[in-house]
């Protein structure tokens, strides 16, 4: 039987979730139409490059390691490490436009030059990356889909998790942070399962954020409402 596609010729894939949230101001929409298409990673949509043809990262990012921000909300931890590590490239996806607009704010205020935006589906974006290209990935916050119905939409599971580990470096590093102790289970089960080994070796390894950890808003607000953030690290094997 044939994959379903799209009228494109891309994969037909499900999406839950939000991709518009409440009006734009003038300012980010100036953002949109005047930073996004600059700062795409290369051809991600189908449109563009309908024979999926891999990114030229080296074109696009010279001799840089790549990281990867998946799912970045407002972008702030995305920018914090860009300006921390100006020898990194880091690649940042998000459906919500609404916070693609707040990254691009955040670029502009920071001046960050080593990044690149791909505002959609981070399934498409795998499926343009080469092999093995990606030194250090970002899963902060996800979308827990609290409803046990739903546990199958998360990102943690193989239609994530495989195309992946396929673009990540060996001995690259996945960093996963969630308040939600479900999400924690179905992490620590699932993510060892598709070639990541988890690395912790006392409590203070999930307990503690990482050294160069920003907080974002999302974990504040699970600190305001009484959850307690995990902080989990991979290494690809």
């Amino acid at each position: 039987m044939s994959t379903p596609s799209s009228p494109s010729g891309a994969p037909w894939r499900n999406f839950y979730g939000r991709r518009h949230g409440k009006t734009l101001r003038p300012s980010q929409q100036g953002y949109l139409e005047e930073d996004l298409a600059a700062l795409s990673p290369g051809p991600v949509d189908w449109d563009a490059n309908p024979e999926r043809h891999p990114l030229d990262l080296a074109a696009r990012f010279g001799d840089r390691e790549i990281w990867l921000e998946i799912g970045f909300g407002g972008g702030e931890h995305m920018v914090h490490q860009a300006v921390a590590n100006p020898e990194v490239a880091i690649i940042g996806c998000e459906p919500f436009i609404n916070g693609v607009a707040m990254l691009l704010g955040k670029i502009r205020q920071a001046g960050a030059e080593n990044v690149a935006v791909h505002p959609g589906d981070a399934r498409d974006l795998f499926d343009v990356l080469p092999p093995a290209s990606i030194s250090r990935a970002f899963l902060l916050y996800p979308d827990p889909w609290p409803k046990k119905k739903h546990h199958r939409r998360r990102f943690v599971t193989a239609e994530h998790l495989e195309p992946l580990a396929r673009v990540m470096k060996p001995g690259a590093i996945l960093r996963v942070a969630t308040d939600i102790p479900d999400y924690v289970r179905q992490t620590l089960v699932e993510v060892p399962r598709h070639g990541f080994a988890w690395t912790a070796d006392r409590p203070a390894d999930w307990r503690e954020p990482w050294d160069d950890w920003l907080s974002t808003r999302y974990e504040k607000k699970a600190l305001r409402e009484g959850r307690v953030p995990h902080y989990l690290t991979f290494r690809r094997v």
